[in-house]
């Protein structure tokens, strides 16, 4: 998969998009230290270990580079960044049973506007799955040659 390119300068707003899910009772917001077991317990139980690893790697940073998505108090969704390299986003995930009603956007949008607030201007999202997504919500493209990226040597898990 390959890895896309963001203009952080160019991000859209998300207020309308943050302010409707508010009121359907969805909170978006940074995950803060004390939260790290339950996060990476989430992550584990929806993902793979490995996205579980990179979310609780979110936790040493200060603040966290890590955004959930709440329902219920009950975490729906996440998005890290600044986890397996700088300057990059992810690993991001919304329950299925939430996707369509815009929090991947708002989660993608704000652990963004996080990045370029670190005093970066462009952002790498890396080994992409949902080319169409990205590239309609903030506009990445496609960086040419980035297959495997930094996944290059990746350790294989013991079966």
């Amino acid at each position: 998969m390959a890895d896309m390119l963001v203009h952080l300068l160019n991000l859209p707003d998300d207020r309308e998009d943050m302010e409707r899910l508010m009121a359907e009772g969805i909170i978006i917001r940074r995950a803060r230290p004390l939260e790290r077991s339950v996060v990476r317990r989430y992550v584990l139980s929806k993902w793979s270990e490995v996205w579980a690893d990179e979310a609780d790697t979110a936790f040493s940073s200060q603040p966290p580079t890590i955004f959930i998505a709440t329902h219920e108090k009950k975490i729906i969704g996440f998005g890290c960044y600044e986890v397996t390299c700088r300057g990059f986003f992810g690993p991001t995930g919304v329950n299925e049973e939430y996707r369509g009603k815009g929090i991947g956007k708002v989660i993608l949008i704000e652990c963004l506007r996080a990045m370029r607030e670190m005093g970066y201007a462009y952002a790498i999202i890396g080994g992409v799955g949902p080319v169409d997504f990205y590239s309609k919500c903030v506009g990445a493209t496609l960086i040419p040659d980035s297959t495997p990226g930094i996944y290059t040597d990746m350790l294989q898990r013991d079966e």
